[in-house]
């Protein structure tokens, strides 16, 4: 009875983390309706909660790991990236602050300039 009622409350336990106090609850009314002994209940308390620590400690890595393999696949901008847009759009600002505070060089008129000696005067 003792294995069913473990292996019952051990497939129960799934990713969920359960208390050592919760344990010692449940187990004190099993003592009490002489179900187990009070040393069976203490032995089984401890390795329930080890058990459902380690459960939980394993499902948690495993789902960080998992999120962390699906945001890395993921398309959409990281923290990094951002990070580096930011720098490169701060270098362009500047660079564009610099050529607007230069004035342009001032290339003369074609119209408005004087022709070159020698040109427009009819050949006798």
């Amino acid at each position: 009875m003792f294995d069913t009622l473990k292996k019952t409350l051990f497939a129960g336990l799934g990713a969920a983390v359960i208390t050592k106090e919760t344990v010692e609850n449940a187990l004190h009314e099993w003592i009490e309706k002489g179900k187990v002994s009070k040393e069976e209940a203490g032995h089984f308390a401890e390795k329930l909660v080890k058990t459902g620590g380690e459960l939980w400690e394993k499902t948690r890595s495993d789902a960080a790991e998992k999120v962390g393999e699906c945001l890395k696949k993921a398309p959409f901008a990281h923290a990094d990236t951002i990070g580096a847009l930011e720098a490169r759009i701060s270098a362009l600002e500047q660079a564009l602050i610099r050529t607007q505070a230069t004035p342009p060089p001032q290339v003369p008129d074609a119209a408005a300039a004087p022709p070159p000696a020698g040109a427009g005067a009819a050949k006798a």
